[in-house]
């Protein structure tokens, strides 16, 4: 499986720095981010942003979910 590195835009502001650039499997539209007893959901609408040199995909967030119990 081919995977990429990207960047999280938007969400809680406490989200560590560390946790906003991760690496997924590469044609991945939405990302669910597990954080602090829920979930942060993040979508991809085309942008990049340049980050030390690479551009990196962005996902910007777009909602918050409960994690069932």
């Amino acid at each position: 499986m081919s995977t990429i590195t990207v960047m999280l835009l938007g969400g809680p502001n406490h989200l560590p720095q560390e946790r906003r650039i991760i690496t997924v499997a590469r044609g991945c539209e939405k990302i669910k981010l597990p954080f602090g007893g829920g979930y942060e959901h993040f979508l991809h609408r085309g942008e990049q942003k340049k980050i030390d040199g690479r551009e990196l995909p962005v996902y910007q967030w777009i909602m918050r979910t409960a994690i069932a119990e």
